[in-house]
């Protein structure tokens, strides 16, 4: 029964995601949203040196306590609005050694403007989202559709964010 939901599912995401749906992975490789086709996916743009960063311990708290339900986060590092480190290498160290992130996490991307990733091209066309500012957040259903966007507040454990995400995994 749950294998035969998952599967007509699939071509649904499939459908609804950019075709370009790929970035590189902070850690080596690539990830790729059509890869958690069916899981809903919580995308926060995201920046060391910002006055939001603390939000890094909740958006780990969510995947430590959602990934088994099937939620993924995925943080994505951009410098947009000049407060993020001045290499992946930084970046990932920072986030590992100060909040002990074990999430997705892209390699420094820009999310707004005419050089943005296309997930957030996507996003813009599907949801009129821009991130205006660090840690704006995004939550793909597991159709693939758009389910909310906050901006930076209200934070990833908030009551607003976490409904959604229960919402969303049928929690």
């Amino acid at each position: 029964m749950i294998r035969t939901l998952l599967l007509c599912c699939l071509p649904t995401f499939a459908a609804a995601l950019p075709e370009e749906d790929t970035f590189p992975s902070i850690d080596g490789g690539t990830l790729e949203l059509s890869d958690w086709a069916g899981q809903p996916i919580l995308i926060v743009n995201t920046a060391s040196l910002c006055g939001f960063v603390d939000q890094y311990a909740g958006l780990q708290e969510l995947w430590e306590r959602y990934r088994d339900d099937g939620l993924v986060v995925l943080a994505v590092p951009s410098d947009d609005f000049r407060q993020e480190l001045g290499s992946d290498e930084e970046v990932a160290e920072f986030c590992e050694l100060t909040y002990g992130l074990d999430l997705p996490m892209t390699t420094i991307t820009s999310v707004r403007g005419a050089d943005a990733h296309p997930v957030y091209d996507w996003l813009l066309d599907e949801a009129g989202f821009v991130p205006r500012w660090n840690f704006n957040k995004a939550l793909i259903g597991r159709d693939g559709e758009v389910a909310a966007t906050w901006g930076s507040n209200p934070g990833p454990l908030s009551r607003a964010v976490v409904s959604k995400i229960e919402a969303a995994l049928g929690n």
